[in-house]
């Protein structure tokens, strides 16, 4: 799931953002091209964030066996994200989609019976991906490729790839809608393929309905000089590798956000970021590196907390346009 979540937004950028620029000799209008470099674009070139959320308890189980209920006393997460262009034309586009978190964890009790229950993981991921562009059914139509490596402060452990390809559908200064499908070549993953479906609907009351699923579903609305707010729910993960008596693990966590999020262009192409919400947990499970997801030795039931998270990005590579 989080190779495909590391995926979906760049997939959903594209699908749309190449809609204006692969047939910006064609039909597409310039307000529909102006639209994705307005003053707080989706897509971050360089990113930093913290995120703290409150306590909550679980219960777990190892093995197929109840441990005693818990807590997490403490949870915060460092992340920082950067996206660069290499190649970038009508037909194609190379990119590259570097990300570095540090997660500190402390719980009431071990997790593990005797063993320790705080513990500081620092997990890395590079990928690289080549999109091209073509028609289909007279329609602009994106097909890309995706390799990436991830690891932790210790080791590089996994290869994978993702084949992706979608279709835009529409692309007007109102709606915008888009359909794909994703394969992830990774045996550790839940859900090999994977349909995608984007729209965004710009109402005449000044909200956007903004649809990236599995992702998110967000209603957003631009607010003050420089700022926007959303509503909505948005999926989150964490994940990293433990090592232990020789056998390398990994736990992943699956969440959904779902709050407001305040974003404002502080000048010089640097966004700040606010979130806050409820946090509540899908699936937290760890498995042996070689085996998949389905196959875990540990779980958890997380009850839900509340999380903020505040950021702030720069986007150097992005043209500042007004809105037409």
């Amino acid at each position: 799931m989080k190779t495909l979540r590391r995926a979906l937004i760049p997939l959903a950028l594209l699908s749309l953002k190449s809609a204006a620029y692969s047939q910006k000799k064609d039909s597409i209008p310039l307000k529909v091209r102006a639209f994705f470099a307005d003053k707080i674009p989706q897509a971050r070139n360089f990113n930093l964030e913290y995120t703290l959320v409150t306590p909550s308890s679980f219960s777990s189980q190892l093995q197929g066996k109840d441990l005693p209920d818990n807590k997490v006393k403490s949870f915060q997460q460092m992340k920082a994200n950067a996206n660069i262009y290499f190649i970038k034309n009508k037909s194609w586009l190379l990119s590259t989609a570097l990300q570095y978190r540090y997660t500190s964890i402390m719980n009431e009790a071990p997790v593990i019976p005797r063993t320790e229950s705080e513990k500081n993981f620092h997990y890395h991921s590079e990928a690289l991906n080549l999109t091209y562009f073509s028609k289909l059914f007279k329609k602009t139509a994106i097909y890309s490729a995706n390799i990436s490596t991830d690891g932790s402060d210790r080791h590089f452990e996994r290869v994978r790839g993702m084949l992706t390809a979608s279709l835009i559908l529409k692309a007007t200064p109102k709606v915008k809608m888009s359909v794909g499908i994703a394969g992830i070549i990774d045996p550790s993953t839940q859900i090999p393929v994977l349909p995608v479906f984007t729209y965004e609907n710009r109402f005449s009351n000044s909200w956007v309905l903004d649809i990236l699923l599995p992702k998110k579903v967000l209603m957003r609305k631009d607010v003050f000089s420089n700022g926007r707010i959303s509503l909505g729910t948005e999926m989150d993960n964490t994940s990293f590798y433990i090592y232990r008596d020789s056998n390398t693990y990994e736990f992943r966590q699956v969440v959904i956000n779902s709050g407001v999020i305040y974003e404002h262009n502080l000048g010089g192409n640097f966004i700040g970021t606010f979130k806050t919400g409820l946090r509540t947990n899908i699936n937290s499970r760890a498995f042996n590196k070689q085996d998949s997801f389905n196959d875990y030795i540990w779980k958890g039931t997380y009850r839900p907390s509340v999380y903020f998270n505040a950021g702030i990005s720069y986007n150097p590579f992005e043209k500042r346009r007004t809105n037409q």
